[in-house]
């Protein structure tokens, strides 16, 4: 990756030397240093918006060593922060590069992508111990970048300062090749690591943990946020280790968690075998032979092996005791075995009309439910789909749902993602965690909903508003939508909800004065499970309001968390 690199003359005070530079404001890590680039704030629209003044970016500031070479395929390694700036500044004004992904295109995205953008407040210094918001973006592990997820208006708006950070990670093939000669515990040792993208994202939030201070951040009040395949990350980096190591955050709000199904062990052995041959390596012979090739294959011939394998087919695999993902996250979460964290988790109220796999029109019968919901799963047995029918039974037969296609929207976005935000959150609860809130997103993004009604409040659409309008495709193609005003007004309401939690643990804490109070999931004065349902209103006020969450969705909850159905669901 070519950077600036300028080098300056230093003026020394009597204890100590201070970096400058014509570029911007400069943080000096003392192995680096970066020159960022200053916006000033936008006049609020609203008396009721605050702003705390101009914000300093910092884009693409490498957490690791390049993952290049021999390093294709292992854990990040640290960088070497021992050694001492000799007055160089690197132009860190514009965002770092993403990931290779698909679909890849030689010149799109590159190997050397591990990097970091930080939004501070301009005026913040070391010392100030603000508290920490970092994004990790979703697209289904394969696609997507932090670019389509700019921080800016988090920490111009939050009223006594954020910092922002969001992580590149490695994607598809490069993030998540699978398969036995893979790990370093496997029986030829040292041949590389499983999850790479995860451990990654763990990088990355180590470095935060060792540098933020710098930037005016607290390393102890970190909050982590994800979407989709961002929101399980976030779950599996509650997860890593089963818990059994500390982990670099004290918050997490994961979205519309999306998950799996998990890759069983004769697909990662034949993506594997099928990323080796397209690349033109041997697939027999020992696996250091295999790698060694694959390590030192051209750029050209990786790009080529991606595309010709479907979306999807890399994604984090289970390694088995002693591994960063050590079972299904389902299975962790039921034992108990993941970290104490003080925990925001939702969903789209459409996030199922977007994977319900099929349009309303295709859903006639009970045989269309189990045959295009279920195509997702292909292994889940006969018994188990008339059972998960009978949760949802129809209108006409004394049931609550109108259509067929109202139960199968309801059923794949509760088995996919609802019902996971729910059984963590119950989780954290029965240890005894206080601040644990869910929340419902009931506003659609207006340019996909424009191009598909039926969709409603359909998955993405949370980012719609959290990130000024985003819609984001592939290879960091993405396009901003400026709000009308009563999207707006929804938009200033939940970035001050979401970094209201990410600063305190209580998302009312920084609320707009005439929102209303976001209450904790679990009530003590009684029994029952409540959320907040955010909805779009007008340039004045929005439909946002708490509401209970059902006794019938608990137990269909309860059914698609239990273990007989995510063992055939691996999820």
């Amino acid at each position: 990756m070519l950077r600036l690199v300028i080098t300056l003359s230093l003026s020394f005070s009597a204890t100590s030397a201070q970096l400058t530079s014509p570029l911007g404001p400069v943080v000096d890590l003392g192995y680096a240093a970066f020159a960022g680039n200053s916006t000033p704030p936008a006049s609020p629209t609203n008396p009721d918006t605050p702003v705390v003044g101009p914000v300093t970016f910092f884009g693409g500031v490498p957490y690791a060593r390049p993952p290049l070479g021999d390093l294709r395929w292992r854990a990040p390694q640290m960088l070497n922060e021992d050694a001492k700036s000799s007055g160089s500044i690197t132009d860190a004004r514009n965002w770092g590069p993403p990931c290779i992904q698909r679909p890849a295109v030689v010149g799109i995205g590159i190997e050397d992508c591990l990097t970091l953008n930080i939004w501070k407040p301009t005026n913040a210094t070391a010392g100030d111990k603000l508290p920490v918001a970092v994004y990790i973006h979703g697209g289904g592990f394969y696609a997507n970048s932090p670019q389509g997820f700019p921080l800016y208006d988090w920490v111009a708006q939050h009223p006594t300062g954020i910092v922002g950070v969001s992580i590149t990670y490695r994607l598809g093939m490069m993030g998540f090749l699978g398969g036995p000669k893979i790990p370093a515990f496997s029986p030829d040792t040292g041949n590389g690591d499983l999850n790479v993208g995860l451990l990654d994202q763990r990088a990355g939030l180590e470095w935060v943990q060792r540098h933020i201070s710098k930037f005016g951040g607290d390393p102890h009040n970190v909050a982590i946020y994800g979407e989709s395949a961002g929101g399980a990350s976030v779950v599996m980096q509650v997860t890593a280790y089963g818990g059994t190591k500390p982990v670099p955050f004290k918050r997490a709000t994961p979205q519309s968690i999306g998950f799996g199904p998990t890759r069983n062990d004769s697909q990662i052995e034949r993506n594997f075998a099928n990323a080796a041959k397209f690349i033109g390596c041997p697939t027999t012979g020992s696996s250091s032979e295999t790698l060694s090739c694959m390590r030192n294959a051209s750029l050209g011939a990786i790009v080529s092996a991606m595309n010709r394998i479907p979306n999807g087919e890399f994604a984090p695999v289970v390694e088995g005791p002693g591994g960063f993902l050590p079972d299904l996250p389902s299975r962790l979460i039921a034992s108990g075995k993941f970290a104490e964290v003080e925990y925001n988790g939702g969903h789209c109220t459409g996030d199922g009309k977007t994977f319900a796999s099929g349009s309303p029109d295709q859903f006639v019968t009970d045989e269309d439910v189990k045959r295009i919901v279920f195509s997702r799963w292909p292994g889940v047995s006969e018994e188990l789909r008339n059972e998960a029918l009978a949760l949802y039974p129809l209108l006409s037969e004394n049931g609550t749902f109108p259509t067929e296609w109202d139960r199968a929207w309801t059923m794949a976005g509760e088995a996919v993602f609802a019902c996971m935000d729910w059984f963590l959150a119950e989780g954290l609860l029965a240890k005894g965690l206080k601040n644990v809130y869910s929340f419902a997103w009931d506003a659609p993004d207006r340019v996909l909903y424009d191009a598909r009604p039926y969709l409603g409040a359909m998955h993405t659409s949370d980012l719609y508003f959290l990130f000024d309008g985003t819609n984001t495709f592939g290879n960091a193609g993405n396009t901003f939508t400026p709000f009308n005003s009563s999207e707006s007004f929804l938009s200033r309401e939940a970035i001050a909800y979401w970094t209201s939690f990410g600063a305190s643990g209580d998302p009312s804490s920084s609320k707009l004065s005439g929102s209303p109070s976001w209450e904790p999931m679990s009530s003590p004065a009684h029994n029952t499970r409540g959320r907040l349902r955010l909805a779009r209103g007008t340039d004045k006020t929005t439909f946002t309001e708490m509401e209970e969450i059902s006794v019938a969705e608990i137990e269909r909850c309860t059914f698609w968390m239990s273990e007989r159905v995510t063992d055939q669901t691996m999820i």
